[in-house]
């Protein structure tokens, strides 16, 4: 028997080194897709560009369908033997994940309003209870209802009526972000009849408790570019404000006192708001004040003022008060001044406090300000790289400011701040399971040096085993655009990739606003290339401080991210062993020229109008699609959502496919497309892992 067991397990053996020999020989003979060249010459400014595969813009055509599909099928049987691996991790992750969880609770309108999560389930159940916590738990909306029989579905904007008896939710089911509204009876549980399609999803109630406001999407370029009135039980919505300027889009919201309904038109570089009095839903709006060249303002109500948030002849914004019946420019009286070393992101008012919320030296802060003595203090932080921000606080009266605290080693946390005696309570911190500890994670904040000298923020975060002697791999991402500053948050998903040797890094890079107003200026229209050039630069401090080489040094970043992928691997190919770009934004000159698609003529004045000679070539200059040429490039894997409304489908396959053409090495490219959803990937908590495992395992199958 022993005998038998022996040669049983002999030939066993073999099989399975016959097995692995033949998948790697399969690997080795594998032919990735070849897409169909079909030459369309674009020409504008005497310029001729060719683009074999514009073909691809069509997601109706059967033959895009199946080039996608060919290229999930090739990224799959490349990714076959780490298919152990991505589950693995999967789990890993997932298992990090409290599955029975809620939010704190917070209170408004005489309700204590929660989120809650049950295990299995993929969608939050939204919950309140009245007046107390002790109190008998009312189901609002269960999105896992919702969700049934929808390989997608996201609701946004729910909005509570003001005597609390009616709900107004927006929801998705296919990833356009094309969201219809529906109200819900809270007493009873039913819909009602009333459905109102294209919008945004967000809606504000009027104090009639009948009368909603929202935003309505144009259906081909789905700009917001309407304000639409409808009353429940009526025939037909009205339209209160439409914006025939295609630069601006439009939303619609309630002030924190709850007495004004305020439509906001914004623009990159301009902003105006008009005003309506909350109790007269059929009145007319007025203007707040009028639009004007490169200025901004937000404003908020309190009393008999309303505050406004500006960057007239303010750089780094300040803030304004004005008189109810006196909202021009021309009365505005300062309460905050401008500092040149301090950018003013927002603020939160409160009966006897206004808390405002800062930047200063690319880190946040939370700064309280008693009304009545004027005095003021600033919240304390202790790490060297956080993030801060001000969570719902939605009662005026409340002495309580409820605020969010995290960084690269510390979970999402939220405090109970009371702004009269100093004190703060912790109410809630994340959760991590399976035995994550902070103390065995070290996070630091370093500052690279960019070409013109300029002092470029890294926050850092590694297991303290980790050595810096160069050859531990390294995870740098990067963003860099519209303003949006990337914050040294916590990710409990990156564990799995700290547990196994790589130390992750965000690059503060220009383009954002972590720094500063100046920050975001220095980093748009046609200085943008100092956003690749930075991230560029951070990469070369990390390997020149030991971190890691490039052969071990890789970068991640998604949608204008994933602009700042493709420049920086056609500017430093070899920098990077290997790179992850996620709906990445490549064709810039060709979408840029294209205004029927979404976001397009919103966004001039982030990157500049190719209809004018200028614009056109800077940008072509650095289009990460224009600039593929015959070189060797990284290992890299892109991801793309069949129904993205903000960067389409088509940008990263014909970039795919053009490398695929062009490219001397024998590196991997792999071309993912989630042909279910859009831009943000899978709405299900746990389904969006799936997501993240394939990037991870990618990464890890490189730093073998």
């Amino acid at each position: 028997m022993k005998k038998v067991s022996l040669l049983l397990l002999a030939g066993i053996v073999f099989m399975s080194c016959h097995e692995k020999k033949k998948n790697m020989n399969n690997q080795e003979n594998l032919q990735p897709p070849v897409a169909e060249k079909i030459p369309k010459e674009l020409t504008m400014h005497g310029d001729t560009r060719i683009d074999n595969y514009y073909w691809m813009n069509d997601r109706e055509d059967p033959k895009v369908l199946s080039w996608l599909k060919a290229e999930n099928a090739y990224l799959d049987t490349v990714m076959a033997p780490e298919k152990e691996l991505r589950t693995k991790l999967f789990e890993e992750m997932k298992g990090r994940i409290k599955e029975t969880d809620m939010t704190v609770p917070y209170l408004k309108n005489g309700y204590y309003y929660y989120v809650r999560y049950e295990k299995g389930k993929e969608y939050p159940i939204y919950c309140r209870k009245k007046g107390s916590l002790e109190a008998e738990e009312e189901v609002i909306l269960n999105v896992n209802e919702l969700a049934a029989g929808h390989a997608y579905c996201q609701v946004a904007g729910l909005s509570v009526s003001p005597d609390t008896k009616l709900l107004a939710y927006g929801i998705d089911t296919v990833s356009r972000r094309r969201y219809t509204i529906h109200i819900k009876n809270l007493e009873t549980g039913a819909l009602l009849p009333d459905v109102v399609m294209e919008t945004t999803g967000s809606s504000c109630w009027a104090n009639d408790n009948k009368t909603i406001f929202y935003s309505r999407k144009d259906t081909v370029t789905l700009r917001a570019d309407r304000i639409m009135r409808y009353t429940l039980g009526s025939s037909a919505e009205k339209e209160v404000y439409h914006e025939k300027d295609e630069t601006f889009s439009l939303n619609v919201q309630k002030t924190k006192s709850g007495k004004y309904i305020v439509i906001h038109s914004g623009s990159t570089l301009s902003s105006e708001s008009r005003i309506l009095d909350a109790s007269k839903p059929d009145g007319a709006f007025t203007v707040f004040q009028p639009r004007t060249k490169d200025m901004l303002y937000d404003i908020d109500h309190k009393n008999d003022k309303f505050y406004i948030v500006t960057n007239w002849n303010a750089l780094n914004f300040r803030l304004m008060e004005t008189p109810l019946n006196q909202t021009g420019r021309d009365h505005w009286k300062e309460v905050i001044p401008h500092r040149s070393d301090v950018l003013l992101s927002g603020i939160e008012l409160f009966k006897d406090f206004m808390v405002l919320e800062e930047r200063k030296n690319g880190l946040t802060q939370i700064r309280v300000v008693d009304d009545k003595t004027h005095a003021d203090k600033y919240l304390a932080f202790a790490e060297p790289a956080y993030d801060a921000y001000v969570g719902a606080n939605p009662e005026m009266d409340s002495k309580e400011l409820r605020y969010h605290y995290t960084s690269m080693i510390t979970p999402n946390s939220v405090y109970d701040y009371n702004m009269e005696t100093g004190k703060q309570e912790l109410k809630r911190q994340q959760e991590v399971l399976g035995g994550y500890d902070p103390k065995n994670y070290a996070t630091e904040r370093l500052m690279a040096t960019a070409t013109d000298g300029t002092k470029i923020p890294v926050s850092i975060v590694y297991k303290k085993d980790f050595h810096k002697n160069g050859k531990g791999p390294l995870l740098l991402y990067g963003y860099g655009s519209y303003g949006h500053s990337l914050d040294a948050a916590f990710s409990s998903n990156r564990i799995s990739l700290l547990d196994r040797g790589f130390a992750f890094a965000i690059a503060h890079i220009r383009g954002g606003q972590e720094m500063g107003r100046q920050w975001y200026e220095d980093g748009k229209m046609f200085k943008k290339k100092n956003t690749f050039t930075d991230f560029i630069d951070c990469a070369s401090y990390l390997v020149k401080e030991n971190y890691t080489s490039p052969g071990q040094l890789y970068a991640m970043g998604g949608s204008a991210g994933g602009l700042l992928m493709g420049a920086v691997i056609n500017m430093r190919p070899d920098l990077f062993h290997g790179v992850v770009a996620q709906v990445p934004f490549v064709d810039v000159v060709t979408t840029m020229l294209d205004e029927s698609i979404p976001l397009t003529t919103g966004e001039f004045d982030e990157w500049g109008n190719p209809k004018n000679k200028d614009s056109y070539d800077y940008m072509k200059s650095y289009s990460p699609y224009d600039n593929v040429v015959a070189k060797a490039y990284p290992n890299l894997l892109v991801t793309t959502g069949l129904h993205d409304s903000q960067v389409q489908y088509w940008e990263p396959a014909k970039w795919v496919a053009k490398l695929r053409e062009l490219k001397t090495d024998h590196n991997l490219l792999l071309l993912h497309t989630d042909m279910e959803t859009g831009h943000g990937g899978a709405s299900g908590r746990f389904e969006a892992l799936k997501e993240v495992a394939l990037e991870y395992a990618f990464l890890l199958k490189l730093a073998k």
